[in-house]
């Protein structure tokens, strides 16, 4: 039954890809005066196509208004401390968490790019909307979440080609890997966050809980409340002896030095060194560019990259 259950699942992704690359339906519609569409913060907006002056607050989003062909006249300070692009002389306009509205409104933009789920950035609406300023909130929590806003932002910038290289192809990769899984038994997954000052298990709302989930893995921590908290609170080892993952994985959270020492010194501690993903050396910390923060055009690779360490 679970076999047939990850079949349909694969059958369905594939079906919804096609979809997204063949329905014209599935394309916010084109006025004369812009595109028309319900933004991530449930606001029917209307931005205007062809925009050269576009502000993006947030380094992934950044990164998909430039992967759709734009340009930018202002980012946040992630751009550079994620080293997501090549923006030397983009003026910085603030953190991701406290933009400078002020320096947001100086670059005269034409299209402000904001997230939904920031409260430095809901709190802007009033004053962006009353400056005159189009704006659209984003959320990319999955792969098909970037390859719509991407979708999107190819139909203002006019390049349906790269629509088609970068987000259409990037789905099918995905679709892909999802399917040559659908097959194979399930894997027991430990899945946690590592900081300076301790760890934390993680059951969803992460880009490595919603890959385990369209793998059908079986992520320990969901249904565990014992086992979440705070960064600094010590893990319930008698669920995690239980529960004895196949695979714990790891991203890093500030210092990657140091969150790579915290899960290490973890690992050594005698209930972990029992556990059979510790005795068989399947623990891995992963890589921040793919796990920690959005993968965008590389989602096909992080797919393939937990296929690799999942099921090799």
């Amino acid at each position: 039954m679970r076999r047939l259950c990850r079949i349909v699942q694969a059958t369905a992704l594939c079906l919804s890809l096609f979809f997204v690359a063949s329905c014209a339906a599935c394309k916010p519609p084109v006025r004369a005066d812009g595109i028309t569409f319900t933004d991530a913060a449930g606001r029917t907006v209307t931005v205007p196509t062809q925009p050269q002056r576009v502000v993006a607050l947030s380094g992934s989003f950044a990164e998909v208004w430039t992967l759709a062909g734009g340009m930018l006249c202002g980012v946040t300070d992630d751009v550079y401390e994620e080293n997501r692009l090549d923006v030397e002389d983009v003026p910085i306009v603030g953190t991701i968490k406290h933009p400078d509205w002020e320096r947001v409104l100086a670059c005269a933009p034409d299209l402000v790019l904001l997230s939904a789920d920031i409260a430095g950035h809901v709190s802007g609406d009033e004053l962006l909307t009353a400056a005159g300023v189009p704006h659209m909130y984003c959320k990319v929590e999955k792969s098909d979440d970037y390859v719509k806003l991407l979708q999107v932002c190819t139909q203002l910038t006019g390049r349906d080609d790269l629509y088609q290289t970068n987000g259409v192809a990037v789905a099918a990769d995905v679709a892909a890997v999802v399917e040559r899984v659908a097959a194979r038994p399930p894997v027991r997954v430990l899945f946690l966050r590592a900081y300076a000052t301790g760890v934390k298990a993680k059951a969803d709302d992460h880009i490595v809980t919603f890959i385990l989930r369209d793998f059908s893995c079986v992520n320990i921590a969901e249904g565990h409340a014992p086992l979440l908290g705070d960064a600094t609170a010590e893990l319930s080892q008698e669920i995690v002896l239980q529960a004895d993952p196949d695979v714990i994985l790891a991203t890093s959270m500030g210092d990657e030095g140091a969150a790579k020492r915290t899960f290490d010194a973890l690992l050594e501690t005698p209930i972990y060194k029992s556990l059979t993903a510790v005795r068989t050396g399947r623990t891995h910390m992963l890589p921040k560019q793919l796990f920690h923060y959005k993968p965008n055009a590389r989602w096909g690779e992080a797919y393939a990259y937990l296929e690799e360490i999942l099921y090799s």
